[in-house]
């Protein structure tokens, strides 16, 4: 994988260098002082993914990640930095990550990882000759005035009452502003619709359950209620579950 650092302070990029070099991998990488710079890199060079600071001069990173979006192939972004209040605007971009300084070698580990699968992804959908589309790494939320940053990986399910969305994630409830239907679409396969008001991540299915009347219901892991199956989608959810591998 072929990795391009991007901060305007050295012992920075050199933290970076040593905790990648460190880490069990094959990497490439490459380094840039500033946006304009690393955006010069890209286009030249065609990092898999990009390490970026967001306060730089000449070009920050949130301008310098919306110009690598328009390039072909756009590089994979996780955005490195000491202040928390561009996360919202970060992820906005599609980032895979944000990582806030000092990043630690377990953390970094874990966003190259998020990002190497979101790059097979994309080769695998350029093979098939789908267009690419984003999909989010994380969803946010503002919370009693402030931002909520909440994974996918660790998203149970989608619940929808009237004109609200619900997420489930971890042992915690947030409201969100996407639809129901918009989230199936941006995350179809690795979410699964199996009533009108929910959608339940195919990852955490612990067993599909009958109960005594015939109906069926979703047991997920880690979570204590139940998730009624509706008649509409008991045969879809049955031959989602049938082809997990």
């Amino acid at each position: 994988m072929k990795i391009l650092i991007v901060d305007d302070e050295k012992p920075a990029r050199d933290r970076l260098r040593h905790l990648l070099l460190g880490l069990d991998g094959d990497y490439s990488l490459l380094e840039a002082q500033n946006g304009l710079d690393a955006v010069k890199i890209t286009e030249r060079e065609h990092p898999d993914l990009v390490l970026l600071d967001i306060r730089m001069p000449v070009m920050d990173g949130l301008e310098t990640a919306g110009h690598m979006a328009s390039l072909t192939p756009a590089p994979a972004i996780i955005f490195t930095t000491a202040y928390d209040e561009h996360a919202l605007k970060a992820f906005e971009t599609h980032a895979v990550d944000y990582l806030l300084k000092p990043v630690r070698a377990e953390r970094l580990a874990i966003s190259l990882e998020r990002a190497k699968i979101i790059q097979r992804a994309h080769i695998a959908a350029i093979q098939a000759g789908e267009p690419e589309k984003p999909r989010r790494s994380h969803l946010s939320a503002v919370t009693q005035g402030k931002i909520q940053i909440i994974p996918i990986d660790e998203i149970r399910y989608f619940r929808a009452d009237q004109k609200y969305v619900t997420v489930y994630w971890s042992g915690n409830e947030t409201l969100i502003d996407d639809t129901l239907t918009s989230l199936e679409e941006e995350f179809r396969g690795d979410f699964m619709r199996i009533h009108r008001n929910a959608l339940v991540a195919v990852a955490h299915v612990e067993a599909l359950e009958k109960s005594a009347d015939g109906s069926y219901q979703i047991k997920l892991k880690g979570v204590e209620e139940k998730l009624p199956v509706s008649r509409r989608h008991t045969r879809e959810v049955k031959t989602c579950l049938k082809n997990l591998p």
